[in-house]
């Protein structure tokens, strides 16, 4: 299958370490990025990560030309991207009315509605995109979805490698065995995990996986459950494939519902209602343990970025790939490890398909990765050379963050005021 969709579906079956590359382009780190930090051009301070001043900048264009399709459609993005949402729609729709029949902007004014649960709003920007999976699946959810029942869950790690994998109960049925990773969108099921729900599909499509045909399933459930949390009325996928070694993979749409914890040090997946109070002692625990809250962006439906640095990069736009099956702490993207100098055995390349993609990577050791007061020195990372350091949703990635890196620390995803907390040690 081609486009995003099929880069998804491989996230979800093998719960890949790796987003999907777009066209080459040079990266921008060090004086580069701040040069173009200092300048008044709004798209290369969003390519930059300047998200606010190319918010600012973007404006100012519209005040010059209201009819300016792009510098409407990018200034909605900038608030999808912290999920302010009445600002997204207001730009967002303003591009709409200037262009209707832009594919982009009816994603990403689709994906600004599934954010906050309205469906039968999204489904029709998804048909004028020509996504006719989404369209008919969110099309298909009636009342209120994801409902939230309880206050916390706890739910402990039947393991932690290759890949962290808790026990979950899908429609008030015996444990099943699911995989998380922020890098995937929906819930995903096996086939039998489906079928002894006893689901029916909404919509179903041919695809193609490394050469093997499947058939991919969009239904809806009526109850997941970890621990004390259930939601319910929840969009859901399935296939046949037979060769999956877990019972499906919860993925950043289930999680932006909630305030989710990833306690790697403590091998728990913590889940609470997202209300102030929770929120407010989460920042508490956080502030205790001298972790200072950092900036959440959601890309593109499920990409978690924050801000973190490798090898004297300085501050940057980084990816957090949380969960997943990552032997490396990070992927360095296109030439960040040659610019940076960072020491890279490029007599060992690694064949794999552990990218969501066919793709050589090279083993390389930075002297320090970091998010926050987290990090790491010389640690077993990758380089990706084909990898560009521009990503599909427009803006520089020099370096995504993976499974092995978390393992001191706990990690909080706060998708209401759009914090990352990531603390060493246990979770309170």
């Amino acid at each position: 299958m081609a486009g995003d969709r099929g880069w998804d579906r491989r996230s979800l079956l093998r719960g890949a370490a790796v987003l999907a590359g777009a066209a080459a382009t040079v990266p921008l780190l060090g004086k580069a990025a701040a040069a173009l930090a200092g300048g008044d051009d709004a798209d290369a301070l969003f390519k930059a990560g300047k998200f606010e001043e190319a918010g600012r900048a973007y404006e100012e264009i519209l005040k010059k030309d209201p009819t300016n399709v792009h510098a409407a459609q990018q200034r909605g993005y900038v608030g999808l991207l912290s999920n302010r949402f009445p600002e997204a729609e207001k730009y967002l729709t303003m591009a709409l009315k200037l262009a209707p029949e832009d594919k982009n902007t009816n994603k990403l004014l689709a994906d600004c509605y599934i954010r906050q649960d309205k469906f039968s709003l999204a489904a029709p920007r998804y048909q004028a995109a020509g996504d006719e999976a989404n369209a008919t699946w969110f099309a298909a959810v009636r009342g209120d979805a994801y409902q939230i029942h309880g206050d916390v869950g706890r739910v402990q790690w039947t393991q932690m490698d290759p890949e962290p994998l808790v026990e979950a109960s899908v429609n008030g049925g015996p444990p099943k065995r699911f995989n998380f990773y922020t890098g995937a969108p929906w819930l995903s099921l096996s086939g039998a995990v489906a079928e002894e729900a006893g689901l029916q599909p909404v919509y179903k499509e041919k695809s193609d996986f490394e050469g093997q045909d499947i058939w991919a399933y969009y239904g809806v459930l009526d109850s997941f459950q970890l621990g004390g949390i259930e939601l319910r009325n929840i969009p859901v996928y399935w296939d046949d494939l037979t060769n999956r070694t877990d019972d499906g993979l919860i993925g950043t749409w289930l999680f932006y519902h909630l305030l989710t914890t990833f306690d790697y040090a403590g091998q728990s997946l913590i889940l609470r209602r997202p209300t102030p109070e929770a929120a407010g002692k989460v920042r508490a625990d956080a502030a205790k343990a001298g972790a200072d809250p950092l900036p959440l962006w959601l890309a593109r439906e499920q990409y978690v970025h924050s801000t973190g640095s490798v090898a004297g990069s300085g501050t940057r736009v980084v990816t957090l790939a949380i969960g997943g099956e990552s032997e490396s702490a990070a992927v360095m993207h296109g030439e960040t490890a040659e610019q940076l100098g960072i020491r890279t055995d490029y007599d060992r390349p690694l064949k794999t398909f552990a990218h969501s993609h066919p793709a050589v990577t090279y083993p390389c050791y930075p002297a320090e990765i970091r998010v926050g007061d987290a990090a790491a020195k010389e640690i077993y990372c990758e380089s990706n050379p084909s990898m560009p350091v521009t990503q599909p949703w427009g803006f520089d990635v020099p370096v995504a963050f993976f499974h092995s890196f978390y393992k001191p620390y706990n990690i909080t995803l706060d998708f209401t005021n759009m914090n990352v907390y990531i603390a060493r040690g246990k979770a309170g």
